[in-house]
């Protein structure tokens, strides 16, 4: 994806115009001949979960009463003490997130 922004071709205001996904299997395909990998539902899944997961990292190092949370450049993540860490998860995760067993 970041060939593709690279190229400028398919960038558009912060986001890719219409046909991104489309090139983007063309360029996977070169790489992985016989991946079989497509845009619906393979890619678009990806970039969702992605999105979600830097959403949640923004949030810890730039949301509000979030200051404690750091980001160490040498191991590239987010750091912070374990108390932190657990009032975090507790406050952010719903208990309908976890499968009931």
């Amino acid at each position: 994806m970041v060939d593709l922004h690279n190229v400028g071709t398919f960038n558009a205001d912060m986001r890719f115009k219409a046909g991104y996904l489309n090139e983007l299997e063309r360029m996977l395909e070169k790489v992985l001949p016989h991946a079989m990998l497509k845009a619906k539902p393979n890619l678009e899944s990806r970039i969702r979960t992605l999105k979600r997961d830097l959403t949640i990292v923004y949030d810890m190092l730039s949301g509000k009463d979030n200051s404690s949370f750091g980001w160490d450049k040498h191991k590239l993540m987010v750091v912070v003490e374990d108390a932190v860490w657990n009032a975090y998860i507790s406050r952010s995760i719903q208990p309908s997130q976890f499968p009931s067993l």
